[in-house]
């Protein structure tokens, strides 16, 4: 599934808060015409949109409550269900698949790898506004992938984290880390076994004010080895992070 996170408090459902969990398990329970309660591959932040995400939610095997409705329209599987299912649902969230898959299966724990795109403008945007971030001025864009580098030699990502979140370990492994520039704009890359609520969006933040010439790459050093959030720099909006992809080793759900 995708999802437009512009107007939603993040994916994990909050009291009074509209969120993309939220209206999943409504449109679900309203189809299967039971309780459906449905697992994301992870939490995003509030803003944050993903035009990858992994969902799932278990079944029984039994008819629909009414048993009234033609053959495929509760069967998760089957076209006529996913049909009506993104015609049910708003149109910030389409579900481009379902399938099933075994019980072991795990939307967020069966999950090897995540990554996240940053999209940063050059140019005053304006259709793409609402999913990237302003920065006027030339970024120093060499010293940036060696904050890169320094990244993926990196574990404990404290420095990097929200306060006062329920974690047990800042340590992260991160198997890519790259800044690509393009004809208007920039984009960090980072992919991950896991990933620390306003990671990125706080790393971004940091490599910006590298580009900007604010901090060098030492000092961004140091920032790492500090483990503590108040060195870092600020977070960049939620607007211009995406997460893309989401992996399950031998169990490829593609």
């Amino acid at each position: 599934m995708a999802f437009d996170g512009s107007d939603y408090f993040g994916w994990q459902v909050q009291p009074n808060k509209p969120t993309v969990q939220q209206v999943m398990e409504h449109a679900l329970s309203t189809l299967l015409e039971r309780d459906i309660r449905v697992t994301g591959a992870g939490r995003t932040d509030t803003g944050v949109h993903a035009s990858s995400f992994t969902a799932h939610f278990d079944l029984a095997p039994h008819p629909p409550l009414s048993g009234k409705s033609p053959a495929g329209l509760h069967d998760p599987g089957s076209d006529k269900f996913l049909f009506r299912l993104n015609r049910f649902l708003p149109p910030d969230i389409v579900v481009n698949k379902i399938r099933e898959v075994p019980e072991t299966m795990h939307a967020r724990f069966s999950a090897t790898y995540r990554t996240y795109h940053y999209h940063i403008s050059s140019v005053k945007p304006l259709f793409q506004r609402n999913y990237c971030h302003y920065i006027f001025g030339k970024l120093d864009t060499e010293t940036i992938g060696k904050c890169c580098e320094v990244i993926l030699e990196t574990s404990d990502f404290t420095s990097f984290a929200k306060l006062h979140s329920d974690v047990r370990t800042h340590i992260c492994s991160v198997q890519h880390a790259a800044w690509i520039t393009g004809e208007q704009g920039h984009r960090f890359e980072i992919t991950a076994d896991r990933f620390l609520r306003n990671m990125v969006r706080s790393l971004t933040g940091t490599l910006l004010e590298v580009g900007l010439g604010k901090l060098d790459l030492e000092g961004f050093r140091q920032i790492v080895e500090a483990r503590d959030r108040g060195k870092a720099g600020t977070s960049v909006p939620a607007r211009g992070l995406f997460l893309v992809d989401i992996g399950y080793g031998d169990q490829e759900l593609r």
